[in-house]
Order: C-alpha cells, then structure tokens, then sequence
C-alpha cells in the first residue's frame, strides 16, 4: 500500500463541508491478489478494536485496505479527542487506487494520525508489533499543542454557530472573523478595538486602582514599595493583614493574601519580586469572585475557591494533592476544566499556617488551604453566581471595565458576597484584567455553565452582522480571467470596492498587488 497526494481541504469542498485530509492509496499488484481467505481485518480488530466493518469490499480485496486506513485516521482521532465523524473512501478511474477523505479539527493532528493510521495497516500485514497507545499519546500531545484554548475556542464556536467564516492567523490564538472591510480580529479573549493604553492601564495594578478610586468605584488601599522595609512599612501603616502581589502580573502569580506576620511576609515579598514591582495592598475580607464584563453588560459572574484538599485522617497532604490530581478534568495548561494543584514553596508555607507539613495526616474532614488566593491557574475551582449577582454590583464593576477601557474585561471583586452592594460590606475590585480567561464561566466545577463565546460575537458582530462580504468564485477551462474582469468592472460601475484575481495578477481597486498567475485559494485569500 501506497499512501501519496495528501492535502488537506480546509473548508467546503467535493466530499463535505468539513475540514478534511485527502489522500490517494495505491494498493500494489501482490496486494491486489490477496487470497480469499487473508485474515488482514481479523488481525486488524485484534489490535484496533475500534474499526469497525470494512463496507464496500469482501474480505481479502485491496480495498479493504484503503478502508482500513479510513477507519484507522477516523478512529485515533476520536480516542485522541478530536470530535470527527465523517470520513469516505472511493475507488478511481485506476484499478486498485482508491481516494480516502477524513474529517479535522486540527490539520496538523489529522495529518499525523493519517501517518500512524498507515503504520498500523503495514503492521498488521507484515504482522509485527506496534504500540497503539504511543500513537495515542503521540495524536493527544499534538491536539493540545495545536489546538485552540477553551476561551478562544469558545468564541470561535460561537462564529461557527452565526455563520461567521474564521481562520487562525497563527498557530497561537490569534483569529481573523468575517472577510474584508468587515473582518474582525481576537487574541484569546481580547479584540481589536482594546487599545494598547487600555492593556497598559489593566497591567499597572496600581494605576488602575487610582483611576478605580476616581471613578468612585471602591478598591484597597495600598501603594507599590521601594524595597522590602518599604514594603513592610506600608503593611504597617494600613494595618495587618495586607496582600502581597507584582504590580504587574497575571493568572495569580506571585501573589499572596491574608498575611498577619512577618516571616510570611518576607516570603510573599520575595515571590512577588521575581516577576517585578511589588504591590502591598489591604486585605478585603470575603470571598474572591470574578465577574466577565463584555461591552457595557455583566455576562457572567464566578465565585472561586483557593487549591484545597480534605483530610480522610489517612493519606497525606502530598498524597491527598496526588489524589486531586489524578482527577481527568485537571490538566497541566487551560485546557482542562482545571488545572493540577501547584505543590511549590507557597503551597509548603501556607501549610505552615496551618501548623501542618507535606507529609502531616491531616484529621478526617478538615480542609488544608494550600494557597490564598483562588486563580483556577493554581488549581483553584469556580462555582458559577451569575443569577445572584446584585445589580449595585454589577454596575461598579461595568464601571471599573468603562474607566480602564477593556471591553472584554474580567473584574476581581473581594467581598462577603455579591448579593448587595459593595459598599455595604467593605468588599472591593482588587484587579481588572484584560484578555480575561473564561473557561471558569464556559465549564465552572459547580452551577450552570455561561455561553460566553456568544456575548463575545454578539458584541464584535451586532445587529445579525455575520462579517461576509459578497464573493464570486469563477472556474472552467477557457474565458475565466475574461469572465473574472468583466465580473469586476460591472460591481465598480455601482460605486462597490472590488478586489479580483486571475491568471494575470492580484488587483484590489484597480491597482495590481500582485502579478503572475495568481488564479488559486491563496491569493484568494489575500483579497
């Protein structure tokens, strides 16, 4: 067998409107005359249950081998975690030479899995061994690096759903909705229209409390420190318990709350330092909660919890964090629901303060707090208050998110609760982030998942705006450019924007960006 001509079909094509891989399999002479009674399908479930019946052809016939491979591609990539359901295979014009189409979510994963597809059926003929979950492991490690993470997948999903063309402008997050003048671009969850001061401001912890302040919106006192007795003065001079956190950071690192001595202290200094200036600020007593502001409306609200484990008066504390961890919805990155409990020198001091140790037992039922602050980053969780929020809340925090100037906006807000006002209740915003993560609305460990994506597109395309403009495509043999010109000159007669293509160049408007024969998807593309 003989796999060659593989390309990949990204958008509507011959075969579906999926993304798909395409390949061309030759099958040689010797495999054409398979005897009747080849147990080549009967080898291949033994190893690779999951394929199912080979259709179309009769045990031992060389198509069986073309389906195999279909199946194969179709099957490692649904075991991988890629959600694909098509696939075909088809026989040419050429005896034993077959076209095999599978579905893609991510080109690179359908690509590989294509690969390893075609080692398997080789495997199976020469019957010599292969590790099936090598390939697995192999196809998922690629589908995490690849694939995009749950807050711009959310967005994009969403597009899909309005009818809104997409494609990724990098192999990171950064994605391009909609054609032409009415294209419009995202990097994870922030837009185009963030300015760059905006994102400078929501940096800048301390800039963005005074603008806070003025606006009249409540927030912690504190200021940025000199040096570490700098530092320790203001804790003194606010009072005691005081946060310690970079001036500008992000996804909660180095940061540090509740701290009552100075041993600690010194230690949330040094943390907070190695990622830059240090902010010491008041502690706000109360819960941490998260509230995704898009536009001028609250979206979605989401209480968050600190990396805790429970005590079973067994296991120790190291291995109760082993224990949490081994649940599938923890990851290492955001691509999971949550991510693994951080086991670092934060974790070992705040264990300290619970008079406990790594190794400690602790007693049935008690809970061991292994960080103060509640980032899902460190392996905190979120339970979803959306529907609770008070409207006195929600309009500070719009507020908060209109005075930096982020649109997409994630407000962290410390107080007893979000059912009254935070005046009421010493509460405050200690943060505004822009490119805010949303996968703690998208999927929370507890309550109802927000459809987040969906207020993101409804405010980057308003009023039904799906961000297409017309388009003509032109094919045949003779007469295309002709036909392509023609085409042109008629919608620039009515005043329109025009931008064509053809054998002769690239022309946007009149004037050529491009020459030679430039007929195909890719300068497509570029107009």
């Amino acid at each position: 067998m003989e796999v060659s001509r593989i390309r990949a079909l990204r958008g509507p094509n011959l075969w579906s409107r999926q993304t798909s891989i395409e390949a061309i399999v030759s099958c040689e002479p010797a495999e054409r005359e398979m005897p009747p009674g080849n147990d080549f399908e009967k080898q291949l479930r033994r190893i690779f249950p999951a394929v199912g019946p080979l259709e179309g052809s009769r045990p031992g016939h060389p198509a069986s081998l073309a389906h195999a491979l279909e199946k194969i591609t179709l099957s490692l990539q649904n075991q991988a975690g890629c959600p694909v359901t098509f696939s075909r295979t088809t026989a040419t014009q050429e005896e034993g030479v077959y076209q095999v189409v599978v579905q893609y979510t991510e080109e690179a994963v359908g690509r590989l899995a294509l690969s390893w597809a075609e080692k398997i059926c080789e495997a199976v003929q020469s019957k010599t061994a292969i590790d099936l979950n090598e390939a697995l492991a192999e196809l998922r490690e690629l589908d995490e690096d690849v694939r995009l993470g749950p807050s711009t997948g959310s967005i994009v999903d969403a597009a899909v759903l309005k009818g809104i063309p997409y494609r990724r402008l990098t192999e990171g997050s950064m994605v391009q909705f909609g054609w032409g003048s009415k294209q419009r671009r995202i990097q994870a969850a922030e837009t185009d229209t963030t300015s760059a001061i905006a994102e400078s401001i929501a940096q800048d912890k301390d800039l963005t409390k005074s603008l806070l302040l003025a606006a009249g919106v409540p927030v912690p006192i504190g200021r940025p420190a000199k040096d570490l007795e700098d530092a320790w003065n203001i804790a003194q001079s606010i009072g005691l318990p005081v946060v310690v956190k970079p001036q500008d950071g992000n996804q909660g690192k180095g940061v540090t709350v509740n701290i009552t001595e100075r041993e600690l202290f010194n230690q949330a200094y040094e943390t907070a330092e190695r990622y830059g200036e240090v902010l010491v600020e008041k502690f706000l007593p109360g819960s941490d909660y998260r509230l995704l502001v898009v536009g001028n409306k609250l979206v979605a609200a989401a209480r968050r919890e600190p990396p805790l484990v429970v005590g079973d008066g067994v296991l120790t504390v190291r291995e109760l964090v082993d224990k949490v961890n081994a649940d599938p919805r923890r990851g290492d990155g955001h691509s999971t629901s949550l991510t693994k409990i951080k086991f670092d020198d934060i974790a070992i001091g705040r264990l300290k303060l619970q008079d406990l140790e790594p190794n400690s037992v602790p007693e049935k039922g008690r809970r061991v707090i292994l960080r103060n602050n509640a980032n899902l980053s460190t392996g905190g969780t979120a339970t979803d208050v959306t529907d609770d929020v008070h409207a006195e809340v929600a309009a500070r925090v719009v507020a908060a998110a209109q005075m930096v100037g982020v649109d997409i906006c994630g407000v962290d807000v410390v107080c007893e609760s979000v059912l009254k006002p935070l005046e009421e209740q010493n509460g405050g915003i200690v943060e505004v982030n822009a490119a805010p993560g949303l996968r703690m609305h998208i999927s929370p460990s507890f309550g109802k998942g927000r459809n987040v994506g969906k207020a993101v597109i409804d405010h980057m395309f308003p009023n039904g705006d799906n961000g297409r403009i017309p388009v003509i495509a032109v094919t045949g043999t003779n007469g295309k450019t002709t036909t392509v010109r023609l085409t042109a000159h008629l919608l620039k007669a009515h005043q329109l924007r025009v931008g064509m293509t053809n054998t002769d160049g690239v022309y946007v408007n009149g004037r050529q960006i491009d020459d030679g024969d430039c007929s195909g998807p890719r300068s497509a593309r570029n107009v």
